[in-house]
């Protein structure tokens, strides 16, 4: 496995206080987002986020700002822009 980390192309932060609320810098675009995950792609890569109840409560594209409220379980970093984990076999997603 190749643990290379991105190039960055500007600064990333990511701030998760409680498991409840997470601040994000150095995003470039929100991929997708429901309640149960939020896909973004960021300088450092593309990051999935898991939990419940999550919802998007700021949105500052300009800035590449992104605050999060809800439960978080998980936070995936991959290289690959897009969802992370979307190469993945469907026995694979199945059984995360």
């Amino acid at each position: 496995m190749d643990n290379k980390i991105p190039a960055e192309s500007g600064p990333h932060k990511l701030l998760l206080q409680g498991r409840k609320t997470v601040e994000l810098t150095g995003v470039k675009e929100v991929v997708s987002f429901d309640a149960k995950e939020v896909v973004l792609n960021t300088t450092m890569g593309a990051l999935l986020i898991r939990g419940d109840e999550l919802f998007v409560k700021r949105l500052t594209v300009e800035k590449g700002e992104v605050d999060l409220e809800g439960r978080v379980d998980s936070f995936i970093y991959t290289d690959k822009p897009g969802k992370a984990g979307e190469g993945d076999s469907l026995l694979k997603r199945l059984f995360r």
